[in-house]
């Protein structure tokens, strides 16, 4: 049995790129960019006026002239009009380009406008205020989005603005959910008395596609035979195997040995921790990688966060975020010499401390408190007394 962390090395040892694909840029939300995104132009493009109002050379006002004649009105996107004198105005509009013979945006509230004349009410006017000058975003060429950056939708608004209407993204890998134990029916069935619905296969599917990856899903039944037929046919064709149950030690879990005789090399069984402590994980000899989960719902869901998806980001090569900590909010004892994933709920006090609630559950099968809590709270194996104040990394979800 290994630690957490040897569990957690081996893991991310087996990081592994898979490629790359051309996508539309509207379908990229989530996906991590396997290319640098540069800038077609100066952001913004011009100098652009930033409130309604209107135009004027500022050394006007400096030479006591407040009252300017409107020579032209300018939408966004018009071609500029500039003016001729002084005492001449343009009434422009929030995103227009700025005329080169004006320097200054005066806003409507500042203004008394009648009769095609504009005289400011206010001396609170500044040379070149209300103007996003040229360039002053980035230049042509800057960076502005980068490989194993993660796509989000400020990200599709930047590749938008430089027309990038297709992105090269990291390919993600093929990924197959198994559940297994004639104990589970399907959703939509009527379980016995002696029987329970899936729901591990759709909370790890759920939690995939919040992270932009679409799994395929099959079940497997108490049955050697077909377990080793139906993974020989998914290491064929898939680059990861999620499994969920079936790997501890009763009668019935036939996995490990079907495993072992399609060649998937055991890299660890059982982690000191709880829940999830018979985790199984192993790599085939053409690269596709197996992570076994308990099959108590608690266990599968703590594993796929803990390991599962940092191995995925790790994969795409998209960089690792600090870890959050939190203060544990009551005093607690767990006497066993295990890593123990304490199901809480989070709230910041009134100095903006990060709290965290324990919320007291039924074991590893009560997933029902997975709805009610917000993370998990990661507490060290060689502690077995925790008390009201102490720091801990936690694992939101």
């Amino acid at each position: 049995m290994i630690t957490v962390e040897e569990a957690e090395k081996i893991i991310l040892q087996q990081a592994t790129e898979y490629g790359a694909e051309i996508v539309p840029f509207d379908t990229a939300v989530g996906r991590v960019l396997a290319e640098n995104i540069k800038a077609d132009r100066d952001f913004p493009p011009f100098n652009r006026v930033t409130m309604d109002g209107v135009a004027v050379n500022y050394n006007a006002i400096e030479n006591g002239i407040s009252t300017f004649r409107i020579k032209a009105t300018q939408a966004a996107g018009d071609v500029p009009t500039g003016i001729d004198e002084h005492t001449e105005c343009i009434e422009i509009m929030t995103g227009a380009m700025l005329p080169p013979s004006v320097d200054t945006v005066i806003r409507y509230e500042n203004l008394e406008l009648r009769a095609g004349l504009a005289t400011l009410v206010t001396d609170d006017i500044k040379r070149g205020q209300n103007i996003h000058y040229q360039g002053k975003d980035k230049r042509k060429d800057d960076l502005v989005a980068h490989i194993g950056q993660v796509i989000t939708p400020a990200i599709i608004s930047l590749v938008a603005s430089v027309g990038e209407s297709e992105l090269r993204v990291k390919k993600l890998p093929r990924v197959v959910i198994l559940s297994s134990g004639d104990e589970l029916v399907d959703v939509a069935e009527t379980p016995t008395q002696y029987q329970i619905r899936r729901s591990n296969n759709y909370t790890v599917k759920a939690v995939l596609q919040q992270h932009g990856l679409e799994a395929g899903m099959l079940h497997l039944p108490d049955d050697p035979e077909i377990i080793k037929k139906q993974l020989k046919t998914c290491l064929e064709n898939y680059d990861v195997l999620l499994l969920s149950g079936g790997i501890s030690m009763g009668k019935f879990d036939y996995i490990p040995q079907a495993l072992a005789d399609l060649q998937v090399e055991q890299l660890f069984h059982k982690v000191q921790q709880r829940p999830g402590k018979p985790f199984w994980f192993g790599k085939h000899g053409n690269g596709q990688l197996v992570f076994a989960f308990p099959g108590n719902p608690v266990a599968t869901f703590m594993c796929l966060h803990r390991y599962f998806l940092p191995w995925l980001q790790a994969s795409l090569g998209v960089e690792p975020k600090p870890p959050v900590y939190a203060v544990l909010n009551s005093r607690l004892s767990f006497p066993h010499q295990l890593t123990y994933f304490l199901q809480v709920k989070l709230h910041q006090n009134e100095n903006c401390q990060l709290m965290a609630d324990p919320v007291e559950g039924n074991g590893s099968g009560d997933f029902a408190n997975l709805a009610d809590t917000d993370a998990f709270m990661e507490l060290p194996l060689d502690k077995n007394e925790f008390e009201k104040g102490e720091i801990y990394k936690i694992l939101p979800f």
